[in-house]
């Protein structure tokens, strides 16, 4: 008897070693590629909450004001292509009244303040070119890079103009979703100047002053996904007000509010975003390679039994054994 492997102990073997190959490409080589920040995004935030207000009009500030904050992030693709690696965002933030909402003009808002942040579609972190304003500094700004760890981050915060250290505070449940929770605080920081009549900051006898613009923050808390680094809640408490150049002490408040956050219309889509993208992470990332190893593992081994045992056939039998007649005449 002799041995010879069927056509379908092959396929197996072959199918199996060639699921066993793609497990760890999958894994280490596509899921790294698929982390990417995107280039053409387009995502509307909007933060509500209530504060002190200072009314131009009545030129003073007027508590028990609903505040709105709208943040909106638009992907520079033409610049974005041309960076070499970087992500090109260009934000809008505003912040109105209810007085000045709806607004045709952004630029007739409370506060209208537009950036540029340049990242690296893979890290996350600043990359400076491409006409990028303010320089930002730190490890997360708008979000955090992919795969966040139980550790303290550098956001950066862009009403200071520098970063603000956010802790670890366990999880937090958004919408049912649960995610990675930050906090943290921000002390009275000068931040800039801004020239007021004198009587806003307490110097009649001054018909102007180039008085000192000082901003801190009560609490920030972000919710994070921890597979993508999306913000699915995100909570703020600005306060800015003004002193008088060289004064200890706030003459007037500009704006102040314990809690800003996230509406609920913002945080059902920044938990329906963060699903969809963390669930085509896991795929490629764990179930893929994961299903793919197991069903190689399974394949080559059946496949390599089939071969080794063979399909038995008979050897040909040889009929020289028998004498053949002789012809004679």
């Amino acid at each position: 008897m002799r041995r010879t492997a069927s056509p379908i102990s092959l396929i197996l073997l072959g199918l199996g070693t060639f699921l066993l190959v793609l497990a760890p490409l999958l894994a280490w080589y596509v899921t790294p590629r698929a982390a990417l920040n995107p280039i053409n995004i387009d995502q509307t935030a909007v933060y509500r909450g209530t504060g002190s207000v200072f009314d131009t009009e009545q030129v003073k500030t007027v508590p028990d004001q609903r505040i709105t904050v709208t943040q909106r992030v638009r992907g520079n693709v033409e610049d974005s292509e041309r960076s070499d690696g970087a992500a090109v965002w260009d934000v809008t933030t505003t912040v109105d009244t209810d007085k000045s909402l709806p607004a045709a003009d952004p630029h007739d808002a409370l506060e209208f303040v537009p950036h540029r942040w340049v990242m690296d579609r893979k890290t996350t972190r600043p990359v400076h070119c491409c006409g990028e304003k303010p320089y930002i500094e730190g490890e997360a700004y708008l979000k955090f890079p992919f795969d966040v760890q139980r550790r303290s981050y550098q956001w950066w915060d862009n009403s200071l103009g520098s970063t603000v250290t956010l802790h670890y505070q366990g999880t937090k449940k958004v919408q049912g979703y649960t995610g990675y929770r930050f906090t943290g605080t921000v002390a009275p920081a000068k931040v800039g100047t801004r020239l007021v009549p004198g009587t806003i900051v307490d110097e009649p006898d001054r018909p102007q002053v180039l008085a000192e613009e000082w901003y801190s923050n009560h609490g920030i808390e972000l919710v994070v996904d921890q597979r993508t680094g999306r913000v699915v809640y995100a909570q703020v408490g600005p306060k800015r007000t003004l002193r008088a150049p060289g004064a200890k002490k706030d003459a007037v408040v500009l704006l102040d509010s314990r809690k800003i956050a996230f509406t609920t219309a913002t945080q059902k889509d920044a938990v329906r975003l963060a699903k969809r993208d963390s669930g085509q992470l896991r795929a490629v990332g764990e179930t893929l390679p994961i299903g793919a190893a197991v069903a190689g593992f399974v394949l080559a081994a059946v496949g390599g039994v089939l071969v080794v045992r063979g399909r038995r056939r008979p050897e040909s039998t040889d009929m020289s054994d028998t004498p053949e007649p002789v012809l004679t005449m």
